[in-house]
């Protein structure tokens, strides 16, 4: 019997995370701190929104590119903040998440042998989407010193005659880090003269909490170069809704939403009217949550220099990025053995790319009280491993 599976899938490897939280789902009384998921119920009046409309018996596909209505909503929005203006007949869609657009982004603009340049830690997606679409993942190893931002220097390295597209995920996922406009604009500079694209995801960008996120696709010469991915699970606390958009130029969205239509069809037309909602009155819930992140980070980084463990301070997302070096452990080692012995799950630094070797990813998008219990066990088991290293 010949074999079912094509050679790309087999060769992907399944994600680093699953293996702690399949193996804090067994285990009483144990913590997790692993999931980049809002532990806020999604506000009410946007779930209110969504109740009516399955009342009103609004359960009929949308179009493919997304509720008219909701486009012109995320128009709106993207003007107000980042100044950059997308016809939302020709140049959004709404997608699947913002997952989905990102697949969408690189099946439709990758040739197979293209390279996409991946600086990482980063988003587990980034590289396996990267392969299935016949593309060639090529890795820039982001540095704690360069407080995980990329640099123009690095950029121009990894740049060859086969480069196509650069992937920018700021504010990131899992360390945190952002890009400022000065650090933005050095970035521009390359990818202009080296004729590249950039899919730059920005799923995080509401929660900034050092001054105010931009966007690279606002910068001169880059609108008509940028795909600009976003979507409701992280400022809205809308996961479970699966719910994200595109913007960038009428040729490539046109042939993403051709895509998209033979895969999904449409996003889920309940949530389509619910992000309605969000965008016009959410302001209030998405601050209101960012205020409560940024204290959770702020307590985690105390609780980190009390204890001595290095950190840098994240500008953005909801994640930190502790490195664990001093222990001789690998990151996985180090989280396999905090599970087992303290009950709390972390997430290895190497779920994100080799160079995440010798940190952790520790959520904060949990409440106060959990995070206080989980902080009090890290204390104690690194006390531990200190004494132990002193014997």
């Amino acid at each position: 019997m010949r074999n079912p599976l094509s050679d790309k899938i087999t060769e992907v490897k399944p994600s680093g995370i699953r293996k702690f939280f399949d193996i804090v789902s067994e285990m009483k009384d144990a913590i997790s701190l692993g999931v980049g998921e809002p532990d806020f119920d999604t506000p009410w009046h946007i779930r209110d929104e969504g109740i009516y409309a399955l009342e009103k018996g609004r359960t009929f596909y949308t179009s493919n590119a997304g509720l008219k209505e909701l486009r012109e909503e995320i128009s709106k929005y993207i003007a107000e903040r980042q100044k950059v203006v997308y016809d939302p007949l020709k140049e959004i869609m709404v997608t699947v998440g913002g997952s989905e657009a990102i697949d969408m982004a690189l099946r439709c603009m990758l040739n197979p042998g293209d390279e996409v340049i991946i600086p990482e830690p980063c988003y587990v997606s980034y590289v396996p989407c990267t392969k299935m679409a016949d593309g060639v993942p090529v890795i820039i190893n982001l540095k704690n010193e360069n407080r995980f931002r990329l640099t123009a220097e690095e950029l121009l390295e990894a740049i060859t005659d086969k480069t196509k597209v650069l992937i920018l995920a700021f504010p990131n996922n899992p360390t945190g880090a952002i890009m400022e406009k000065e650090d933005l604009e050095k970035i521009a500079k390359v990818v202009i003269e080296k004729d590249l694209y950039v899919i730059s995801d920005e799923i995080y960008s509401e929660l900034t909490f050092t001054g105010k996120h931009v966007s690279i696709a606002s910068l001169p010469g880059m609108r008509e170069r940028t795909i600009m991915i976003n979507g409701f699970s992280k400022a809205y606390a809308m996961t479970g809704w699966r719910l994200g958009y595109a913007c960038g130029p009428e040729l490539i969205i046109k042939q993403m939403i051709k895509l998209h239509q033979f895969a999904i069809m449409c996003a889920p037309t309940t949530s389509q009217y619910a992000a309605v909602e969000a965008l016009r009155n959410g302001e209030d819930d998405v601050n209101m949550m960012r205020e409560a992140y940024n204290q959770r980070r702020r307590y985690l980084l105390h609780a980190f220099e009390e204890m001595g463990l290095p950190c840098f301070e994240p500008g953005g997302a909801f994640y930190v990025f502790p490195c664990i070096k001093e222990f001789g452990m690998t990151s996985e080692e180090f989280a396999l053995r905090f599970l087992q012995e303290e009950k709390v799950a972390v997430v290895p630094g190497t779920a994100f790319g080799d160079c995440g070797e010798g940190f952790l990813r520790i959520s904060y998008a949990y409440s106060l009280e959990d995070l206080k219990v989980a902080i009090e066990r890290l204390a104690r088991f690194v006390e531990n491993l200190r004494r132990q290293q002193e014997k």
